[in-house]
């Protein structure tokens, strides 16, 4: 059997250091990838499968992408989650002795993309580690390369780090050979695209200005580990890497990966897209580097209440400038992404556009500087004096690069005349050089005749003399022969030649010269990249505050208050982003108030009437408030809450084999579980994904459960209406409902919360506004009344199931039995209830029909009707009796 060429084993040995990625291999022009990587890479890309001898019985399989195309085929891979490794010939071919020397110069993977069109100007991208200790903490690092900031933390738990790398949405995350393999499994659940390995976890001396502000043995370790991985795919000096900084979870509102989702906080649930939800609404940021911020600020409200008052203080002061406030964004509409501009000067990625775009920022920095400074407030005169235009960079770059250079670093043209002397000199070599090649193509038009004599030049054969073929008999024997075309000859004389090589010498020497004076000028500029980062965050904090202000003015937001005694008062609130989607339509603001006599609202009410807006925009509002915004309200008073759970909408999770019930239970059971007396939370229609009764008794056992052993603020929406009568028992319930009237047979819905427990459902009514058949609709009127009727029946005298058991027959007339509870044991009607029949109902009961009713009447305020009012109220109560 033949041996493989010298290449081909050149490139299996290059092969087997990076099993996990495609190796892009330069021959020439072309990166070329051999054996699978070419069959998978053709299949991934879309490109020709062809293959070469190798040396081998069989012929190699083989594919490629020109080099000066490739970007676009490495980002491609990129997004699929695949890793690129990038193999440079490291000599010039034509002096290699043997097989040309090629080296792995970049190994480029999902969370090390620092440019590309994968890369969103707005959103970071992470790379992240996780690192188990034996004592059950987790350690926690990420870090983004194209910004060069990292953090790192110390998990207690699992599932609070699961939620982290959700937060941040890490795209690849670097671990141990010996992960456990069940977490290994999760990861992919929470957005991870590539999965890495590193083992080195010891100090380095490369890694001591990044490891310099993190303590204890654990965060060094773990951060060790993704610095290792970093610098071993990299392989350069990261000096935009900044000092790591460590965050404790604690620090901010705790919001898990389900909350987020229900919320819509940055993505809607259906699309995935930004548009529709808080952060699209929000985002008014003129920078991408606020814009990134923004999104940190919504996955992190803050718990102090002085730092969140101090960004409360700067948004109104610039709410009330409005003037000064158009200013700064007009300014900072001229401000560039220093961030990634410092990453890509570090990574020697940068050109000489990029740092015109760093000094047009750095220009703008003292026109930002005065506009804050005319706005009369302390705190944001603070953030102003700050700010540092770093005035010797932008004095550097003007005098250095030319106002409009290639995108090519190699191509000359970049540097301005007058930078350096021996630049100019080479430059002016070659402007008199051209000036004597005019010259010489007029005087040889004189000396021969011919008028169409010129004098041109092409890379390949350098300056000639061209002469059509029918005037070859008027030139002289100074002309010596160069080259035939079809119609002409080319010639070249000693003069000529002497000046050409004078000329290309000139324009070689100033290429070389003007990448050695750029990379110079790009190193000097590196130099200052801990300044430029710093200038960096109060440019995005000012950013974000200007967001603030801007939609907080447009859309009549108010500047929340914050209570001491856990009261929550809003008035005339709105859920924001469903108000800005209406556009139009008059969105119906509601009411909110609760306090330490008032912590669970059951919310009743028709289908589509609006109960699950109503309590988004209460977390929202809260959510707002804690991150530094106004909002959406006429007045606010609100408590810091430390953490916010969400159980609203159905959805099954099919990969897991997990039903709509069974996710809605794993939603309550974490909020469950993790809240306290400070937490928000919201319940939507818990225990309808199973039987009625089933159902109701687990409802009413978790509101029973957060009331006695929690206390946290909650808002429970339901369609068992017979839950309302805990408001008699629970002293902490309250009931509330989303108004709607019966008009001509159709139900309208007025969005209105008002106090009381709903009467119907209005199921039917919602069924027609859907448009469903009205045959349907008719027989599912008759089957409803046919139900209502064995209702009432069941609640007027017992059945033969009732004495057998010695109970009510359905759980829609009894209540579970509270040990613990202020009422032990006693129902509304001052007897015991219970889900085990243990206490006979009482004959003289009234019919179900007649609770609604009687419900519906106590919750009237006939003080407040006109006589007009109270009589169609009567009137109508009167006919739902004769039904």
């Amino acid at each position: 059997m033949k041996q493989y060429t010298p290449m081909i084993q050149q490139y299996l040995q290059i092969k087997a250091d990076y099993p996990d990625a495609f190796l892009f291999f330069r021959l020439g022009d072309f990166y070329e990838m051999f054996f699978d990587d070419a069959i998978k890479a053709s299949r991934e890309l879309e490109i020709t499968l062809t293959s070469r001898d190798g040396g081998a019985e069989e012929k190699v399989p083989m594919c490629g992408v020109p080099y000066h195309s490739a970007q676009t085929y490495i980002e491609r891979l990129i997004e699929k989650g695949y890793k690129v490794a990038i193999c440079e010939q490291m000599e010039d071919p034509k002096q290699a002795k043997g097989v040309v020397k090629r080296e792995v110069i970049q190994l480029i993977t999902p969370g090390t993309m620092i440019e590309g069109k994968g890369i969103r100007d707005k959103e970071n991208n992470f790379l992240a580690t996780m690192t188990p200790f034996p004592d059950g903490t987790i350690g926690f690092a990420y870090a983004d390369l194209s910004t060069g900031e990292s953090k790192v933390t110390l998990f207690d738990s699992a599932e609070d780090c699961f939620n982290e790398i959700s937060t941040i949405r890490a795209k690849e995350i670097v671990l141990s050979e010996d992960f456990p393999e069940d977490w290994e499994k999760r990861l992919k659940d929470f957005g991870v695209q590539t999965i890495s390995r590193e083992e080195d976890t010891s100090p380095s001396p490369s890694f001591e200005k990044i490891l310099r502000p993190v303590s204890g043995e654990k965060l060094q370790r773990t951060l060790c580990r993704l610095l290792h991985y970093i610098f071993r795919t990299q392989k350069r000096n990261l000096e935009h890497l900044q000092p790591a900084e460590f965050y404790q979870i604690r620090q901010y509102m705790k919001i898990d990966h389900f909350s987020k989702r229900n919320l819509e906080l940055t993505e809607t649930v259906r699309t995935k897209d930004k548009k529709g939800s808080l952060l699209w609404f929000l985002d008014e940021t003129m920078t991408a580097m606020g814009g990134r911020l923004l999104k940190q600020w919504i996955d992190r409200p803050l718990l102090s209440k002085k730092e969140i008052e101090r960004r409360h203080q700067m948004v109104g002061a610039l709410k009330d400038a409005y003037l000064e406030r158009e200013e700064l964004r007009e300014s900072l509409k001229k401000v560039y992404d220093i961030e990634r501009l410092s990453g890509k000067i570090s990574f020697g990625n940068a050109n000489a556009r990029d740092l015109l775009q760093l000094k047009q920022t750095l220009r703008e920095i003292p026109a930002i500087k005065e506009i804050l400074l005319r706005i009369p407030d302390e705190a944001v005169h603070g953030l102003a004096e700050t700010l540092d235009s770093c005035p010797e960079i932008a004095e550097l770059i003007e005098k250095a690069i030319r106002d409009d250079p290639p995108l090519s670093v190699k191509e000359g043209n970049i540097i301005r005349d007058g930078y350096n002397e021996t630049l100019d000199k080479y430059r002016s070599a070659m402007r008199d050089g051209k000036t004597w090649i005019a010259r010489l193509e007029k005087e040889e038009r004189e000396k021969t005749g011919i008028k169409s004599l010129k004098v041109g030049y092409n890379r390949v054969f350098g300056y000639y003399i061209e002469v059509t073929k029918a005037n070859l008999h008027l030139i002289d024997d100074r002309y010596i022969r160069k080259q035939t075309l079809a119609n002409a000859e080319r010639f070249i004389t000693p003069e000529l030649k002497e000046m050409e090589s004078l000329i290309l010498e000139a324009e070689e020497k100033s290429v070389e010269l003007e990448y050695e004076l750029f990379i110079g000028i790009r190193d000097r500029v590196k130099k200052e990249i801990p300044r430029l980062q710093k200038l960096a965050k109060r440019i995005s904090e000012i950013d974000c505050l200007q967001c603030f202000a801007s939609v907080s003015d447009k859309n009549r937001f108010v500047r929340p208050i914050f209570s001491d005694d856990r009261r929550l008062e809003i008035k005339e609130g709105r859920h924001p982003v469903v108000e800005k989607v209406m556009e139009r339509a008059t969105y119906v603001p509601n009411d909110c108030y609760m306090d330490e006599n008032r912590e669970i609202l059951l919310i009743t009410g028709p289908n589509m009437s609006g109960k699950s807006t109503y309590m988004r925009q209460i977390a929202l509002t809260a959510i707002m408030a804690q991150i530094g915004c106004f909002v959406p309200a006429s007045r606010a008073v609100l408590p810091i809450f430390d953490q916010v759970f969400t159980r609203i909408g159905a959805s099954d999770d099919l990969v897991h084999g997990q039903s709509t019930f069974m996710v809605e239970m794993l939603e309550a059971q974490y909020a469950i579980a993790h809240a306290t007396k400070d937490s928000l939370i919201l319940f939507d229609e818990i225990g309808r994904g199973t039987s009625t009764y089933d159902g109701m008794a687990l409802a009413q056992a978790i509101i029973e459960y957060v009331h006695h052993k929690i206390g946290a603020k909650t808002l429970f929406s339901t369609h068992y209406h017979e839950l309302t009568v805990l408001e008699e028992r629970l002293p902490k319930l309250k009931n509330v409902h989303v108004a709607a009237v019966e008009q001509n047979g159709s139900v309208v819905f007025l969005h209105k919360i008002r106090e009381g427990a709903s009467d119907e459902s209005y199921g039917i009514h919602v069924a027609k506004l859907a448009k469903l058949p009205d045959e349907l609709i008719e027989r599912a009127e008759e089957i409803l009344r046919s139900l209502e009727g064995k209702e009432e029946r069941t609640e007027g005298e017992e059945t033969g199931a009732e004495k057998r058991k010695g109970g009510p027959a359905s759980p829609a007339a009894a209540y579970a039995h509270d040990p613990g509870g202020p009422e032990d044991g006693e129902g509304a009607d001052g007897f015991q209830l219970s889900f085990f029949g243990e206490e006979e109902m009482p004959k003289n009961s009234l019919t179900l029909k007649e609770k609604k009713v009687l419900q519906q009447l106590r919750s009237l305020n006939v003080l407040e009707m006109t006589p007009m009012d109270a009589m169609n109220a009567l009137y109508e109560l009167q006919k739902r009796l004769k039904k």
